[in-house]
């Protein structure tokens, strides 16, 4: 699947590698695109929902009275008049509208659908809940105690998920190196930070059918979530997405704003605009995992790994969702980059009374690639040798397999760690005198990897996109694959024009609605680009193969004879034979046995889904980063400003350069946001202190830097085109990177996360007071 070239293509016609806009641009630009939170439909009801003031509670009563009897109110629902099916991703636990005990503050207790928004808001605080408030468990060390009160009855030690495995002889391995490091590297959860919070619309249609507008990363997943719990066979249930304002991982599966929208449009029969407000949606969406990685590593004195384990206590929140996956990401996944044989890990996810915790950018790659990139740099200094270099000597190398069944078809690692380092001047940076001012310099650099697809959830990780030529001969893609923003619809767009030699202009993608597209996973993994892309050259080539077809008897040549360009088809030796895709497309219909050229393009990679020892090669295709940046501390204010920064990508091939520069500044601002800014404060309640964007700091614009980055093209054999997943990786070396430049500029090595000023000065005092005492 990487040829570019095929000869019945017309030469200069196609967009593949060019920069080009975002085909959706247009439309958000001028204010056109309509999100979940836009539309309006005749008889809309606005819903509403009454959250737990408590992290642990029993509910003793609901007084709805004088909500219900306030005009204008059409529904006012409580855990009694929910379904009694419990939902989750792996642990069905969790209520649409709690019963008799809430979680974590925040969770959805009560909903209202009025006429207007402010006679539900006005109804919310007619609602009368009577709790008695319970002990909460608000950290992992609480939950971890024997004498801890289960969150979940039935669970063990407040025990959610728990991953344990080893491969060849780590002691052994241990044993024979001639360093060992071992230290605790600790990170906090992140909000994901998208622009439109979670909002549905719902619906009955005429024949009872419900039927969602949603901002949303999955279509299939949210429709199998919403019929399974509230009741309903999967084909009463039909999911569209709506324009989708950023996704990040918490739009894929684990909120509660569709299914309580549902509910509320199947209880009044009536639509219902259901609308998370900011602070609501800091509360009810999955921020990152949060995690302590105990990591240990073995080298030789050439700076080979040789022995590696990881301890890992991780936590979900209250209820599990999708944070099991992410941490056996954190888990294994890095184990994947390296050469080394002996690898022992153990993972354990604990259940407290905070929100629920789930997927994120980068999916567990960030959490253990602070922990793996700060380790590495630390063994390379002990050991007298560039962090670079050890990073190259370690690498695994296309063709190879890791540790764990992994099969390497590509990668641009080692090229992405030179390019890194050139751009910021790596050698001579760190060659120059320390600086010993109040303002100090220094560099730190990381690298990553990431999956381009991921046969876990089930056995199947493809995907299938139709193309229908119509009868002006321009063509729509029908997929069920969603774009949040990173550019799936344009890149599905350049396939399939490239295929057919038309414009971009003449290609539309049909946004994601389950009645007419075929079963997707949906966007997670960095998968679409890998799945959907290869179908689109499938469905394409089809597309182009039907029109040969009709065309080739009409100057009694054999299809291979024809080209296609320029919106025609026509003879390669005699070009002024030819017929438009219009022509032909009418051809096709008003015909004996005629009909609509619309053909159907599969592809499933050949990956393996891994064993009960989670051995197998999950991805058809793995993707590489790294990053070097230069940092400045000022030591009396604690405060790290990033000066420079570089991140270079393994793509596999550029398929659209100017998007995925923008996907890879994205992910480096979201890794500078994380590693020295971003916090959720909560105080002793459970209560979460700053859930708007006036107090949760992300990185603005005046905190960064000019971001620099290139792309290194290794053209993977089973990508499109050579193409693989550009939208996660740049996430994952950014905190690590800072942390080793901070650790170089003024010679602290910070463990955990984020990096705030009050860390650097206590670890700057704290070094002070050693140095004193050894004089």
């Amino acid at each position: 699947m990487t040829q570019t070239h095929d000869s019945s293509i017309a030469p200069g016609s196609s967009t593949l590698g060019v920069e080009i806009p975002q085909v959706t641009a247009r439309a958000k630009v001028l204010g056109r695109a309509l999100y979940a939170g836009d539309l309006k439909v005749a008889g809309m009801l606005h819903g509403k929902v009454l959250r737990s003031p408590y992290a642990h509670a029993r509910i003793v009563s609901i007084d709805t009275t004088a909500a219900r009897a306030l005009p204008g109110v059409k529904a006012v629902l409580t855990g009694e008049d929910a379904p009694a099916q419990l939902w989750g991703v792996h642990h069905k636990e969790r209520a649409v509208l709690a019963k008799g005990v809430v979680r974590f503050c925040g969770e959805e207790v009560a909903a209202v659908a009025a006429v207007s928004e402010e006679i539900a808001r006005d109804a919310l605080d007619l609602i009368q809940v009577e709790y008695e408030e319970l002990p909460a468990i608000l950290s992992v060390e609480e939950a971890m105690d024997e004498e801890a009160p289960p969150v979940h009855p039935g669970r063990a030690n407040n025990i959610g998920h728990e991953i344990e495995f080893a491969r060849g002889d780590v002691e052994a391995g241990f044993a024979a190196a001639h360093l060992i490091h071992e230290a605790t590297y600790t990170t906090h959860s992140q909000y994901p930070g998208y622009m439109e919070p979670m909002a549905t619309v719902a619906a009955p249609d005429p024949d009872g059918r419900l039927v969602l507008w949603t901002s949303t990363q999955a279509v299939n997943l949210v429709r199998m979530q919403v019929a399974a719990t509230l009741g309903l066979p999967v084909s009463r249930v039909r999911v569209v997405q709506a324009t989708t304002g950023g996704g990040f991982g918490g739009k894929i599966v684990e909120d509660d704003n569709q299914l309580v929208a549902g509910l509320l449009a199947l209880k009044t029969m009536r639509p219902v605009r259901l609308v998370n407000s900011r602070l609501e949606d800091f509360q009810a969406c999955c921020a990152s995992v949060p995690e302590r990685i105990t990591l240990k590593l073995g080298m030789d004195r050439d700076g080979l790994i040789v022995a590696k384990e990881v301890r890992i206590v991780a936590e979900c929140g209250a209820y599990a969702g999708l944070a099991g996956d992410v941490m056996h990401v954190s888990a294994m996944r890095s184990d994947n980059m390296h050469r080394n044989p002996n690898v022992r890990s153990h993972a354990t996810l604990y259940y407290t009374n905070n929100p629920p915790r789930g997927a994120f950018r980068g999916f567990g790659g960030t959490q253990m690639q602070f922990a793996l990139n700060s380790h590495i740099h630390t063994m390379a200094q002990q050991l007298g040798l560039d962090p670079v270099l050890v990073h190259e000597r370690n690498a695994l190398r296309a063709g190879e397999v890791s540790v764990h069944g992994w099969q390497i078809g590509s990668t641009g690692l080692v090229e992405c760690l030179q390019q890194a380092t050139e751009a910021i001047g790596w050698a001579e940076k760190r060659l120059r005198p320390k600086d010993t001012g109040v303002k100090r310099r220094g560099v730190g650099m990381a690298a990553a990897m990431h999956v381009s697809g991921n046969r876990t959830i089930g056995n199947w990780d493809g995907s299938t996109v139709i193309v229908k030529i119509n009868e002006d001969g321009r063509v729509f893609i029908i997929s069920g694959e969603c774009d949040m923003g990173q550019g799936a619809s344009t890149m599905i767009s350049q396939i399939v024009a490239h295929e057919l030699a038309l414009p971009l202009a003449h290609v539309f993608v049909v946004p994601p609605d389950t009645d007419v597209a075929p079963v997707a996973v949906g966007t997670l993994a960095s998968r679409v680009t890998m799945s959907a892309g290869n179908a689109a050259i499938v469905a394409g080539r089809k597309a182009r193969e039907a029109l040969f077809a009709l065309a080739a008897p009409r100057w009694g040549v054999a299809p291979e004879a024809l080209s296609i360009g320029g919106g025609a088809v026509f003879v390669t030796a005699q070009p002024e034979q030819r017929a438009t895709l219009a022509e032909l497309a009418r051809q096709s219909v008003w015909r004996h046995d005629g009909g609509g050229i619309q053909v159907e393009g599969r592809w499933d990679p050949k990956t393996v889904m891994h064993d009960d020892a989670l051995f197998g090669n999950i991805a058809a295709a793995y993707s590489y980063a790294a990053q070097a940046v230069e940092v400045e501390v000022d030591t009396e204010t604690g405060r790290v400003t990033v000066l420079d920064s570089y991140v270079a990508d393994d793509c596999g091939k550029a398929l659209n350069p100017i998007a995925i520069h923008g996907q890879t500044n994205g992910a480096t601002v979201q890794a500078f946001g994380w590693a020295l800014y971003e916090q959720l404060h909560y105080d002793e309640s459970g209560r979460l202190a700053n859930g708007n964007f006036a107090d949760y700091t992300m990185a603005t614009a005046d905190a960064v830097p000019m971001l620099r980055g290139g792309f290194v093209e290794s053209m993977d054999p089973n990508g499109p085109y050579g193409a693989k997943g550009a939208s996660e990786t740049a996430i994952l070396p950014g905190a690590p990177a800072i942390a080793n430049a901070v650790e170089d500029a003024v010679g602290i090595r910070i463990r955990d996360l984020p990096i705030t000023p009050e860390k650097v000065l206590a670890a700057l005092r704290a070094r002070k007071q050693e140095e004193a005492r050894d004089a």
